[in-house]
């Protein structure tokens, strides 16, 4: 009931703050609400950016905050495992297939429908009410009529703009209770980021140019060297627009496939991005966008702590199919699920590059074990994979990871009959850990139903079908992997029958414990959602105090020009959020100290691994042999493959290949089978 009440208030809440962005171009919000406002709030400690906070921060980070303690509610009370066969909603069907926005449901095309009306809707809004006078307006600032429109409609895109970047980085947010409360993880989120970043840079390069032309046309190109101490600063807009098009320019699908690299780098001029929009605009009026920053402030800090920590790695099983899987020791308390990611960073690669990758084991059955698959299909994974099938010894090997990051403990996986799963080489690895789920509740002798599983995966070479062995979990106890219904089909579709010479057995690099490794554990503890939310709130009126002594000696002594207190501001914010993240994380890590420097002194190797080299007569590995089909020279026909499954309910997972995914997708939405629920797993990054 508390977390019925709660989710009811957030969602009032949320309502609230979407119907300010719909009044605020209109003449009742200006002339009416603002004043009111800001004559109520007037404080000789906050000024004018108090309303400001007020309405457009306060309410996110107090909806953040709130999210917190929803979600620690439900993690304490164990409401994630609760599942039931309840229908899939039809709005989560795809409706657009391809296209430059990929694979889009109902509800995903409904609420980017109501986004860009919201952007229609302030556009029109501006313009009529900047329009309604502009006769006069241009006759007192003797400039033509068509200029002063040209005026009006570049201010009018940069108001508009902001609205986008005031979205802008809730997707991105990793540990966002934002998106956790309503279902949503972050890397199912990216996509959102980049249609809202693209509308955003069109919007603002449309800003920038009708400036451009109106200081041509009336001779005021001096204006583009301004910056002002009160007003709008137009060199600092400059300079955000130009670090803008450059990140635009790189994260477009033709480069950031083929150069990832200078993708990644690029992207990181947001930091200049965002300073220098700040410089633009000021500080009062960049509390519009704040809080999807702030939050998002606050998670990349916490990654970075996390980072800075070397994890135990115990050992890597070497597969002849150019892959390996990472294993790594990790807290008991650091659960995770099925699809759930990592990223991973190896400094003797690159110190800087990070890359995200799919959890394979199983939280449940691998209690003090986290295992993750990399194929090598660049340079970098090509490099790692080199490093560890290396014949020279290794005695220890230095990484460090951030997350995991994944969906909401409670899934979909039981509400179906049928679970088919589809995949295109590498695609197979968040299988692994959805049939390691099942095979958990399968085995536990839970009173569940378990659905019936069809595996259909796609290899080149035959040699791949290698990564079939990992869905067999190692652990200490033999799991039969006979208990669950276990269909596979794998083709092999670039030979026409085995190779003998391939079938090589895994073998097994160990590596020596080293004194300040960690295991994998949570950054902010047991729990990490009470302390997000003690860090938002606690951090943010940290940096409400530091802003109202700044701004009683700012009018007690002297004045400083709108950037320099906009930049007093912005070190305040990264103080507040550095000082009560630091203290946050050292008060657990001294809690967690004992137990980890227990997990550190283990001489042994865990006992999860002692089978690492599997033996090919072993029960549960003729198991998966009799439940294999392998085809040679052929692919899938996957529109036979879906129509032909007359359950009542099928779910249909896709991962792999954007090609295939899409033709999945396009199959499902087709309407000629009602029973398909489809789902994609597609890493946009």
């Amino acid at each position: 009931m508390v977390r019925s009440a709660i989710k009811l208030f957030l969602l009032l809440l949320f309502l609230g703050y979407m119907m300010l962005w719909f009044m605020m171009p209109t003449k009742l919000y200006f002339e009416h609400w603002l004043p009111k406002i800001r004559a109520k709030t007037k404080s000789t400690y906050f000024g004018q950016q108090g309303s400001t906070m007020l309405i457009y921060t306060f309410p996110i980070l107090f909806i953040a905050t709130l999210g917190c303690i929803y979600l620690h509610l439900g993690k304490k009370h164990g409401d994630h495992n609760v599942e039931g066969r309840v229908p899939t909603s039809k709005l989560k069907q795809p409706v657009m297939v391809k296209g430059p926005l990929g694979i889009v449901s109902w509800m995903e095309l409904s609420f980017l429908t109501m986004f860009v009306v919201l952007l229609a809707w302030s556009t029109t809004s501006y313009l009529n009410g900047m329009f309604t006078h502009i006769d006069q307006m241009a006759s007192r600032s003797g400039l033509l009529v068509w200029e002063a429109k040209l005026e009006m409609s570049g201010l009018t895109l940069g108001l508009v703009g902001n609205i986008c970047l005031a979205f802008l980085f809730f997707p991105v947010t990793r540990g966002s209770s934002v998106l956790r409360s309503i279902g949503l993880s972050s890397e199912a989120s990216i996509k959102y980021h980049i249609w809202v970043g693209h509308i955003a840079m069109t919007i603002f390069t449309a800003h920038g140019l009708c400036y451009l032309v109106f200081w041509a046309k009336t001779e005021q190109l001096s204006q583009v060297l301004k910056w002002g101490k009160i007003e709008v600063s137009n060199m600092a807009g400059e300079i955000g627009l130009v670090c803008g098009l450059g990140m635009w320019a790189t994260s477009l699908p033709q480069i950031r496939r083929k150069m990832f690299e200078l993708f990644y780098y690029t992207h990181h001029l947001y930091i200049l991005f965002i300073v220098f929009f700040v410089f633009h605009v000021g500080f009062s009026y960049a509390c519009i966008m704040l809080p999807g920053f702030y939050l998002f402030l606050i998670d990349r800090y916490l990654r970075f702590l996390q980072s800075q920590q070397r994890v135990s790695l115990v050992a890597a099983r070497i597969l002849p199919c150019q892959t390996v899987e990472l294993n790594f020791c990790k807290c008991p308390e650091v659960n995770h699920s099925p699809r759930s990611i990592i990223f991973v960073n190896v400094p003797a690669i690159s110190k800087l590059q990070w890359h995200p990758f799919t959890i394979t084991s199983n939280s449940n059955m691998d209690t003090d074990k986290l295992s993750m698959v990399v194929k090598s299909e660049g340079r970098w994974s090509s490099d790692l994979y080199q490093k560890l099938s290396s014949p020279l010894p290794m005695d220890g090997f230095q990484v460090s990871i951030e997350g995991p990051y994944g969906p909401p403990a409670s899934t979909h996986l039981l509400r179906h009959d049928t679970l088919v799963l589809l995949s295109g080489g590498s695609g197979i690895t968040p299988f692994i850990s959805i049939i390691r789920e099942l095979l958990f509740k399968a085995s536990s002798g839970s009173s569940t139903r378990i659905p019936h599983i069809l595996l259909i995966c796609a290899f080149k070479k035959s040699i791949d079908l290698a990564m079939l062995e990992l869905i067999l979990p190692v652990s200490g106890t033999t799991v039969d992997i006979s208990c669950l219904q276990l269909q596979i089909e794998a083709y092999v579709t670039r030979e026409k029958g085995a190779d003998e010479d391939n079938h090589k057995p895994l073998q097994t690099v160990w590596f020596k414990p080293n004194a300040i490794d960690a295991p994998v554990s949570a950054i902010l503890g047991p729990n990490s959602w009470l302390c997000l939310g003690l860090i938002i709130s606690s951090s943010f009126v940290m940096f409400l105090l530091l802003i109202a002594i700044l701004s009683r000696y700012h009018n007690s002594n002297m004045v400083y020009a709108s950037s320099a207190t906009a930049g007093f501001n912005m070190l305040f914010m990264c103080l507040a959020i550095a000082m009560t993240a630091n203290a946050t994380f050292l008060w657990n890590k001294k809690q967690n100290r004992k137990r980890l420097r227990q997990i550190r002194n283990m001489d042994t190797p865990p006992v999860w691994f002692n089978n690492g080299d599997r033996e090919l007569e072993s029960l549960p590995y003729q198991s998966l042999l009799q439940a294999t089909n392998v085809h040679y020279g052929e692919r899938p026909d996957l529109k036979k493959i879906l129509f032909e499954r007359k359950e009542s309910s099928v779910g249909v997972i896709a991962s792999g290949p954007r090609e295939m995914r899409q033709e999945v997708a396009a199959i499902c939405s087709s309407g000629l089978a009602d029973n398909l629920q489809f789902e994609s797993i597609s890493f946009t990054w």
